[in-house]
């Protein structure tokens, strides 16, 4: 029988959850109160899951007013993608190094199936991302630089309230998923520098994207 599980942590992952799906939107108010009432839990343990978030970069303090959902401006979207391409870059780079060629050969596979995926709506999309996340993986795991994988981690959890703000657009999905093939291919091959030159074109798409969803302009989903 599974341990139960802490009710810091039941609230930690409760607000967490919803912040990055949007439920609790950037700028929305966390009062301990209500927030208490509304998880199920005392004020001791929820003061330890927004620690956590605040941690996380997802939750600040207001004056005089508790705490509230950290915003999402185009200014640290771009600070963000900044980071975000230094570490992807570099452990891309890394991992066309040291990989193991199958597990890459293997999510190739995966990849090239990708069309078929997005034409399944809803359940389709998140097998997607669930993909993305295996390739996230496996990159991880190859670098092998418990450092490196930590920073990665942390960018990719604000990554995630972003992929919110640019979903819709199933041709931006699929070059998407091609951009993902190529950095596999070059990863495959061993080349470092094709490896990094493909994830700064991927990410640089996905930042263009991303900025158009948030101005109002026709684009799709970040990966």
């Amino acid at each position: 029988m599974a341990a139960p599980v802490r009710a810091s942590e039941r609230a930690y992952r409760q607000l967490r959850g919803e912040i990055l799906d949007g439920i609790l939107t950037p700028g929305a108010g966390l009062l301990e109160i209500e927030q208490s009432a509304r998880i199920g839990v005392s004020r001791t343990p929820l003061r330890a899951a927004i620690a956590r978030l605040i941690a996380d970069g997802l939750v600040a303090g207001r004056p005089g007013r508790g705490f509230m959902v950290t915003e999402m401006s185009v200014d640290s979207i771009r600070e963000l993608y900044e980071v975000r391409r230094a570490l992807e870059e570099h452990a891309a780079r890394i991992a066309a190094d040291r990989r193991d060629p199958a597990v890459f050969l293997a999510l190739r596979d995966q990849f090239l199936a990708a069309p078929e995926l997005l034409a399944q709506g809803t359940a389709g999309l998140h097998r997607y991302y669930d993909l993305i996340d295996e390739f996230d993986d496996a990159v991880g795991d190859a670098v092998a630089n418990p450092f490196l994988v930590g920073a990665l981690a942390t960018v990719r959890t604000h990554l995630a309230r972003i992929r919110r703000l640019a979903r819709g657009n199933p041709d931006r999905l699929r070059s998407a998923a091609t951009e993902h093939l190529l950095i596999i291919d070059a990863i495959i091959a061993g080349d470092t520098s094709l490896a990094a030159h493909a994830t700064h074109v991927h990410l640089q798409q996905s930042l263009t994207n991303v900025l158009a969803a948030i101005q109002g302009q026709p684009t799709g989903p970040v990966a």
